[in-house]
């Protein structure tokens, strides 16, 4: 999102079309009218470009918060909502390159305007199958009154009575106004999505008196769909003041522009004051279109920048992984609801990573680092917090008890895989269904897949709450028979585990800081790395590299590999399989952060190779550089000295101002 921000400044503001040979007095007495029409329309552009990249940023952060929701509406695993995720980035890879390259030679704000309308619609589309399919349907027991006693187990073995229930200064302006957007986004997003969880999918379609989950139950799913119309309205809106801006702007003349403006500064502000008739824009573009593969093979060829590229797109694949399934991560691991892991994302993980940026920011202007110390800083803070991020293995939780799952029906002792069975003696003359996932809490603390499964013979309702008796397979554990009850749900994880979600947090939080404190000081290695005629390309293949091999390819393996994790799958009615309903919370973990940790292992042994080839390519050649500039001002005192000695003084090639024209 940043470096397309800049691009688009860049090139709004380079296409201005001025006359080379202009009466010096015109411009003079002019230039105090022109800069203010000009600013006041940069402000605007400037405004609206943010704006987009809000937009673009929410929707972005609530697709991540809904995974779990979608998993869960539409039963499909893990391997495919991470396809899903994925091909959100797919829609800016046919323009980015060429765009990037070619420059602004259409009304720029017009095609950004263009760009909001199909994004605004593009993201209203995305809700459209929760209209066109059926409602959501989760299996109950029905009551015909709060006091009406039935059996599950019997009902399983004659006829299932059950009720199918819907669910459902100027340059520094430039520099900070699109970036804080950006990274607001993600928080409004994570928000929303929390407060979007905690609506039931199909509000306004039913009853919702009559719905007998709360978003704590495990097939609760939210309004998932209901985050994209705002996002997709909020597109639209953007797209507005696009279509009000001129083509290009006459760039504000000011002190400013000079040899000790910042790097950004004259990225984005770039001077174009040549006048450009429509004959040469076109053999200008002819002319770039034949350079545009060996200005790739110049890039490419380029050791630091080719080295910083494979290592930030190994990194965002661990970040964007590790992203992706952070709110699935906190609902398996530690038992919280899809509501309360949005809230935490949004509300403290997202706002440690803005700080971490901003804070890497302030230490690369106030202390001056050069390009070397950038590339220390890049690595530090990526040796440092995945050294952090290690801790996290320490911190979770065991997995919960499940009969017939994780532990035996007795309760004494860990199920292997081979030995994994939902039946037993207590449930055998039930005939319960083995596909089904409707999760009862013994008061033994054991989770029975279903009642059935339990053994319970009656069971009664009071409000929202269903209360199971006589439960034969909960009672084995005490010896008692026919004796024991359970309610609606899974059983809490132990006592330790809140404790292990709050560190978790802290560590969190302290490892997203870390790590954000290398974006600035990256961004500022990969700037002055490359030519500065090559700067915008490079940004270009950089974005486009991230995209294709980190944003596209993470989501879907991550899915995959957690996919293997799953103990208890689910069915759809047709009885294919669905999502998965129970994860092995060891092997979650493992490989959850096992992967994210080995991809951010192989970034820092890249980053070493980065710093290396810098020191041995640029720093060697900034030294040499230095020392000749040394000899030359040394050379330079000695002649002045002999010219103050000499009776030549007033002869012209003694005089001071020709040497230090070198």
């Amino acid at each position: 999102m940043d470096t397309s921000s800049k691009e688009n400044i860049q090139l709004f503001c380079k296409n201005s079309v001025q006359p080379v040979e202009r009466p010096s007095f015109k411009t003079e007495y002019s230039s105090s009218e022109e800069k203010r029409p000009c600013c006041g329309e940069l402000k605007v552009f400037l405004g609206a470009l943010s704006f987009v990249y809000f937009a673009k940023a929410l929707a972005e952060g609530y697709l991540k918060s809904t995974i779990t929701q979608i998993e869960r509406r539409f039963e499909i695993p893990t391997s495919l909502v991470g396809v899903i995720d994925g091909s959100f980035e797919i829609g800016n890879l046919l323009v980015i390159t060429f765009v990037s390259y070619f420059g602004a030679r259409l009304h720029r704000p017009k095609i950004i305007g263009v760009g909001c309308l199909i994004m605004g619609v593009g993201t209203l589309l995305i809700p459209l199958p929760q209209f066109f399919m059926e409602q959501y349907r989760y299996e109950r027991y029905s009551f015909s009154n709060s006091t009406l006693s039935t059996s599950p187990c019997l009902l399983e073995s004659n006829s299932q009575l059950t009720t199918s229930v819907m669910e459902k200064s100027q340059s520094k302006i430039n520099n900070g106004c699109v970036q804080t957007v950006a990274i607001i986004g993600p928080i409004f997003g994570f928000l929303l999505g929390s407060l979007c969880a905690k609506l039931y999918v199909d509000i306004g379609f039913v009853n919702l008196d009559h719905i007998t989950i709360t978003p704590k139950d495990p097939q609760w799913v939210g309004a998932w769909w209901l985050g994209y119309l705002v996002a997709g309205v909020i597109s639209l809106l953007a797209a507005v003041p696009f279509w009000c801006l001129p083509k290009s702007l006459l760039r504000p003349q000011s002190k400013e522009d000079t040899s000790s403006s910042s790097e950004k500064s004259k990225f984005i502000m770039g001077d174009h004051t040549e006048y450009q008739t429509p004959h040469r824009e076109k053999a200008k573009i002819m002319e770039m279109a034949r350079d545009f593969l060996p200005s790739l093979k110049t890039l490419l060829g380029n050791p630091v920048y080719f080295l910083y590229l494979c290592a930030s797109t190994v990194q965002f694949n661990s970040l964007f992984g590790m992203v992706t399934y952070k709110p699935k991560y906190i609902e398996q691991q530690y038992g919280q609801s899809s509501s309360k892991a949005n809230f935490v994302i949004g509300l403290i993980n997202i706002p440690a990573v803005a700080l971490g940026i901003f804070s890497g920011g302030i230490v690369m202007k106030k202390f001056r680092i050069g390009v070397y110390g950038a590339a220390k800083i890049y690595l530090g803070s990526s040796v440092l917090g995945y050294l952090l991020f290690l801790s996290l293995f320490a911190l979770g939780c065991e997995n919960s008890d499940v009969a017939g799952l994780t532990v035996s029906y007795q309760g004494t002792k860990p199920v292997s895989s081979h030995e994994r069975a939902l039946f037993s003696d207590c449930n055998s003359r039930c005939k319960c269904s083995e596909t089904k996932w409707e999760p009862m809490c013994g008061e033994n603390g054991i989770t029975y897949a279903s009642a059935c499964l339990a053994g319970c013979q009656t069971s009664t309702r009071s409000g929202k709450t269903i209360i199971f008796h006589n439960c034969t397979c909960v009672g084995i554990e005490a010896s008692i028979s026919g004796n024991s009850s359970g309610m609606v749900g899974r059983c809490q994880k132990d006592n330790e585990c809140p404790k292990m979600f709050l560190y978790f947090l802290v560590i969190s939080v302290i490892t997203s800081y870390t790590l954000s404190l290398g974006g600035i000081p990256g961004y500022i290695l990969l700037l002055r790395c490359i030519k500065p005629q090559l700067k915008s390309f490079a940004l270009g293949i950089y974005t486009l590299a991230i995209r294709v091999l980190a944003g596209i390819p993470a989501p879907v393996y991550f899915g995959v590999l957690i996919d293997t994790s799953c103990l208890k799958w689910g069915f759809k009615r047709c009885g294919s399989r669905g999502s998965c309903r129970l994860y092995d919370s060891h092997a979650f973990r493992h490989i959850y952060l096992g992967l994210t940790m080995l991809l951010g292992i192989m970034s820092i042994f890249l980053s070493i190779a980065v710093l290396f080839t810098l020191k041995k390519n640029y720093v060697s050649k900034h030294r040499s550089f230095r020392t000749k500039r040394e000899r030359t001002m040394v050379s330079i005192r000695i002649g002045k000295e002999n010219c103050t000695t000499s009776d030549h003084l007033l002869q012209p090639n003694c005089w001071p101002g020709q040497e230090t024209r070198l």
